[in-house]
């Protein structure tokens, strides 16, 4: 971190760094961005909506489905994506909206394949700091957030969902790993169906009501400083649903994270702090609505954004940690006051079971069905 332009400016008193952001960086200020902000789009209908509910497709191949908990996370054996037809992949996109995140080992997947593989989802997405239109590559961090954290103004190792401050955000991503220790750089998931059902009733309702600001602007700003590369676009604010409804699963799902959302378009500043500060204890204390992987070398996962977020865990591993990340965009976030909750659903069903009522959701309750 010797390089950050905040360590070059010294307290006298303290002897040590500055540690407020300094705007006048040079390298922020007369960096232009060679993009214009993006304008919303319409993506093509999400794949899983085409899915067979049964997935007998994708286990006729003879996969063997392992639910790592009961609220998030699927290991899938026996299956190569690569191998997957039309009607497979949909299904499996189907399996990562209920799920949240699906694990595969030992795939025989490379770039080209993996970008032929996921543009089936949907239009390929492209991060700020992104220079490659198809693929992003992903390293991990033997860096120390908490410090970091001194002298920049983005969380850059917490909680969030992939660029979530796009007026289209990311559906799907998919993370192969190429080069991995063999031990550190784990990634963690947590569900955001389970955040939103851990709450209170009284607080799902103040939450429904309001907006959550995401901006990129605390990662533009270090991604200028931190990794010395210029972002494609002009730093933006978007206020999205505090809660969104899912449009393939049609459940609830808590849409802030620590990463991008700096507070609420209806609260003051205080109670907008407070909200936060509790949303991210809430976040980092949800152990049973988490999951953490351990990659290896052929590793790939596909997770969906619109229900789960994730972070790299930082650690002093040795060796090289690099993998590719495809992604598309999805719709822009929406709440639906007639959308149910994961629990909600799973009780409305029971009872009409028991009475003999019981419909077809498209989207499995907890789980397997």
């Amino acid at each position: 971190m010797a390089h950050l332009q905040s360590r070059q400016h010294i307290s006298p008193d303290s002897g040590f760094p500055v540690t407020l952001h300094p705007n006048f960086n040079p390298k922020i200020t007369s960096h232009v961005p060679p993009e214009p902000v993006r304008e919303e789009i319409i993506p093509p209908p999400d794949r899983a909506s085409f899915a067979d509910p049964e997935k007998k497709a994708l286990f006729s191949t003879g996969a063997k489905r392992i639910d790592l908990t009961e609220s998030i996370g699927t290991v899938l054996e026996g299956i190569q994506i690569s191998q997957l037809d039309v009607k497979q992949l949909d299904e499996l996109a189907a399996l990562v909206t209920q799920r949240g995140v699906v694990f595969f080992r030992e795939q025989d997947l490379d770039t080209q394949g993996q970008v032929r593989v996921f543009e089936h989802f949907g239009i390929l997405d492209r991060h700020p700091a992104q220079k490659d239109q198809k693929f992003v590559n992903i390293h991990g961090s033997r860096e120390d957030h908490r410090e970091i954290l001194k002298y920049t103004p983005w969380p850059s190792g917490d909680f969030h969902a992939d660029t979530s401050f796009e007026i289209n955000p990311p559906s799907y991503s998919l993370l192969r790993m190429e080069e991995h220790p063999e031990v550190g750089g784990d990634t963690a998931w947590v569900s955001q169906y389970g955040l939103y059902d851990a709450l209170s009733n009284a607080y799902k309702k103040f939450l429904d009501g309001l907006h959550a600001v995401h901006t990129s602007r605390l990662q533009y700003d270090t991604i200028l400083d931190l990794w010395g590369t210029g972002p494609n676009r002009p730093p933006i604010d978007t206020h999205h649903p505090a809660v969104r409804t899912h449009p393939v699963t049609g459940l609830k799902a808590l849409n802030v994270n620590p990463g991008f959302v700096t507070g609420f378009a209806e609260l003051k500043k205080v109670e907008s702090d407070k909200v936060l500060d509790f949303l991210a204890y809430h976040i980092h204390s949800a152990d049973d609505h988490y999951v953490r992987w351990k990659w290896a070398v052929g590793s790939v996962v596909m997770w969906d954004n619109r229900c789960t977020l994730h972070r790299v865990i930082p650690g002093t591993y040795e060796g090289i940690r690099r993998g590719i990340r495809t992604t598309v965009f999805g719709e822009k976030p929406y709440f639906d006051p007639a959308s149910e909750s994961r629990n909600e659903r799973r009780e409305r069903l029971k009872r009409e079971q028991e009475n003999g009522t019981n419909g077809n959701d498209n989207a499995e309750v907890n789980t397997p069905a």
